[in-house]
């Protein structure tokens, strides 16, 4: 095997707060702390919560999550310190001398119960007609801690409005505890700044800019605030009612296409360990839950591969040969709905240089509604076309204007994850213990490079297996073509891969080296754009952003909690099914060559493949400030009525 030819270079931008604080206190000196009777070292600055992690001690919070910077707003992880007057919250506390902790006392008993009765004092609704019921921080921990009964009292009626004017999040205020890890989410971890903590006192609340509904600010529907809620204040719109009126419906023929990311997920939801791929067992479920057909999203993953890889190529040849002024380089991928959406809000000028290629979901749609079709004889009016998707962003993105350019709405209904997973629930399926199944045909075969689009660097690794192939006529080379310089969780990777041959129309690249770049989290897109602006990035050709961290598999949609090591086990279980598949390269599944060869026949970037899989960067953007409407019935309806 010939060496990698990637000179790689990584950028640490962590997405993780806490592992940029672990990072920062290993380089500090020890010290010496005792918890609970149990002596351990840690370096300056750790906080208690985190030496009680060291030693397997829990202590209960609710403000505190992994991912983001520290609060110590909700105060349930008091502890005692000796010396110390008052408890002291313990995952704000870092150790600067050595202490002894007690972390089960009497006295810590009571304060954490009195916390979570004056939470449930102002906590109003039903438990179990709630979206996290049996998933929730605060009802885990009331149970845990023996509150049966209201000590201060209980709210008998709302004192919020739900906002339910996004099509992807839903805010419940009346559930909401102001621990404030969706302020932090927003503000930190994404750096879109939606939602802030207004008011003081007990007139405190977590609201939009001008306390406005979620529709009429910059949302960029990316969900992460949901996958960090503690209780049931933040979830996503669920279209499930619809659905299965469509499947009830006989006259309906139901369709769902599945993404990668949650065949990684799905188990999570049924008990078993973060990691665990259930693809086959999900197939057989979805059949059993009334789903006509159901198919690979990967599919029109390969088929996005095809699309936006040639239109990178173009863009190359009109930049390099043609000297073309108006052709924007570098090139960014655009099927993360929540990247598009934080594009269009904050780096509107910046839209050429977003891929006109529609995602994978959209492509999907509108190949199901003309293609697949006329192929299986079917009125596309009596297609309902369901998508499960990791991400509460796709909701949005269906629900675009322009994404209907088969004459229908390309996709009727977007589920995320823990969705799908409440259907399955719903019917009394016991998803780890179904038999395994296969995809339906034909949309049901794709390749393993379309499998790790699901994790953040994957769409750019499936591009490079398919367009090194393509322009130099030889396989990628790397072992089982891992192309390992754009994996990873760092926040920003950069490599370059230098092309020393180039065969056919391609010539033209023959000698050039291709400068690519990888990120994921708004957070780090943010990052990225102003070195774009700066003119300090001029050079580079490709970039992939995923709006969520991890890519796909940290989506606002996937099962709760999230963490860095549960992202993680989510991307090892992509990567090891992808080895496994029989098809590993977008330009080698079959279904995509007889695609071309029957329809789209003037090829990838052609007419007809740009009216339906292509938009336009001037039609984004043009609905900001104002609602999707409901579209008008076109040509098709009318003249099938």
């Amino acid at each position: 095997m010939a060496k990698e030819p990637f000179a790689q270079s990584t950028s640490r931008a962590p997405i993780s707060q806490r592992a940029q604080r672990i990072e920062e206190v290993e380089k500090k000196a020890m010290v010496d702390v005792v918890i609970d009777d149990i002596e351990v070292k840690v370096p300056m600055g750790t906080t208690i919560l985190e030496a009680a992690e060291k030693v397997n001690i829990k202590i209960p919070s609710l403000c505190y999550h992994p991912d983001l910077c520290l609060a110590g707003v909700c105060r349930v992880c008091v502890v005692e310190v000796e010396g110390e007057k008052n408890l002291q919250a313990s995952c704000a506390y870092p150790i600067t001398r050595p202490i002894n902790v007690t972390t089960y006392s009497p006295r810590v008993r009571r304060a954490r119960k009195n916390i979570l009765y004056l939470l449930l004092r102002n906590h109003y609704g039903e438990c179990y007609s709630c979206a996290r019921n049996n998933n929730c921080e605060l009802q885990a921990l009331a149970k845990e801690y023996g509150v049966r009964t209201y000590k201060f009292g209980h709210l008998d009626k709302p004192r919020f409005e739900d906002d339910i004017s996004s099509y992807a999040v839903e805010r419940d205020m009346d559930k909401c505890v102001l621990c404030r890890r969706c302020v932090r989410t927003c503000i930190d971890l994404q750096e879109v700044g939606v939602l802030e903590a207004i008011n003081r006192g007990s007139s405190t609340k977590v609201a939009t800019y001008l306390d406005k509904p979620l529709h009429d600010v910059i949302c960029i529907n990316c969900g992460q605030c949901i996958n960090r809620c503690p209780t049931g204040a933040l979830k996503a719109k669920d279209p499930a009612e619809g659905v299965w009126k469509a499947i009830d419906d006989p006259t309906k023929h139901v369709i769902i296409q599945t993404a990668p990311s949650p065949r990684a997920a799905m188990g999570e939801e049924f008990g078993l360990p973060p990691g665990t791929s259930v693809t086959k067992k999900m197939n057989t479920a979805l059949r059993r839950v009334g789903f006509d057909k159901v198919f690979d999203t990967n599919f029109t993953a390969d088929l996005t591969i095809m699309e936006e890889g040639t239109e990178l190529l173009l863009r190359l040849k009109k930049v390099l040969v043609d000297g073309d002024k108006n052709t924007k380089l570098p090139m960014f991928t655009s099927c993360s709905p929540g990247w598009v959406k934080f594009v269009e809000h904050f780096y509107p000028e910046k839209l050429d240089h977003l891929s006109t290629a529609k995602s994978p979901q959209q492509m999907f749609g509108a190949v199901v509604k003309t293609w697949y079709a006329r192929r299986n004889n079917i009125d596309p009016n009596d297609i309902v076309s369901v998508s499960l998707m990791p991400c509460s962003a796709k909701k949005f993105e269906c629900e675009r204007p322009e994404m209907d350019d088969s004459g229908y709405k390309d996709v009727d209904h977007a589920l995320t994850t823990r969705e799908i997973a409440g259907m399955i629930r719903e019917s009394g399926l016991d998803l780890p213990n179904l038999p395994e199944s296969d995809f339906d045909d034909p949309l049901g075969i794709g390749s393993g490079a379309a499998l790790v689009f699901g994790a953040t660097g994957g769409v750019m690794e499936a591009a490079i297996r398919t367009a090194y192939e393509l322009v130099t006529g030889e396989e990628v080379p790397f072992e089982n073509l891992r192309v390992t310089p754009v994996r990873g969780m760092e926040g920003i990777r950069t490599a370059e891969l230098p092309i020393k041959k180039a065969v056919d129309a391609w010539k033209f690249l023959e000698g050039a080296t291709l400068k690519v770049m990888v990120a994921h989290g708004t957070a780090n897109a943010k990052k990225v754009m102003e070195m774009l602006s700066r003119g300090e990035i001029d050079d580079y050709h490709f970039i992939e952003i995923m709006a969520c961290p991890g890519g796909c598999l940290g989506g606002g949609g996937q099962p709760i909690p999230t963490s860095p090591e549960i992202r993680e086990a989510r991307a090892r279980a992509i990567y090891e099914e992808d080895e496994g598949l029989p098809i590993r390269k977008s330009h080698e599944n079959p279904i995509i060559k007889e695609i071309y060869r029957d329809f789209l026949t003037e090829g990838p970037c052609g007419h007809l493949s740009h009216k339906l899989l292509h938009t336009s960067y001037l039609e984004r953007g043009k609905w900001i400030g104002k609602q999707p409407k409901a579209r008008k019935k076109t040509a098709a309806r009318k003249k099938k009525k």
